[in-house]
């Protein structure tokens, strides 16, 4: 691309912008149509899946047209829409990552045996309260304790930081000891 026709692209853009910051409606499918390959092609260079990077792009569009608004250098838009498309592909890796993770907690888990009649109460008692726990709680119990992921695996696998499975984990133990213990005592 010589010069001349980067900088008229770059106007053009910058115009575009404008139009829609102002609800032109045309400017938004012209700039959508200027824009979503080249953004599509990011999320593929970042993914290397074309249906991963497509997914991530049209989660992008709608903050991109959410946020267009305040966006206050109209020719900062390139990089500001890279940037909101990188965030969105993180976020469609971890949600993969920890997709795959949990299928696999789930496949591989033993299927335990059913109980003999006197600890029937103590093994339904667990699946109970381990069923009751919020799904983030759960997915961090059966990953770490279940599974014998590391705290910093879990949080690789659940696309979290590692002190939200640390609290997670707390918040799981108190749940279950608090839930287990009124049982206990029914």
């Amino acid at each position: 691309m010589n010069g001349e026709t980067d900088q008229a692209d770059r106007a053009t853009d910058a115009w575009l912008v404008v139009a829609v910051q102002a609800g032109d409606r045309h400017a938004i499918d012209r700039l959508v149509t200027r824009w979503h390959r080249r953004l599509v092609a990011h999320g593929w260079r970042l993914t290397g899946d074309r249906a991963m990077a497509e997914e991530a792009v049209q989660a992008a569009w709608i903050d991109i047209l959410r946020g267009i608004g305040t966006l206050r250098d109209e020719r900062a838009f390139p990089a500001w829409a890279y940037r909101i498309v990188t965030r969105k592909t993180a976020a469609a890796i971890g949600d993969r990552i920890a997709g795959r993770a949990l299928a696999a907690a789930l496949e591989d888990a033993p299927v335990p045996a059913p109980p003999s009649p006197e600890h029937a109460a103590d093994g339904t008692g667990l699946r109970r309260a381990v069923a009751a726990l919020p799904p983030g709680h759960r997915a961090a119990v059966a990953l770490h304790y279940f599974e014998g992921l590391s705290i910093a695996e879990t949080a690789v696998a659940l696309g979290i930081p590692a002190g939200t499975v640390k609290t997670r984990l707390m918040h799981a133990r108190a749940r279950l000891r608090t839930l287990l213990q009124g049982e206990s005592h029914a």
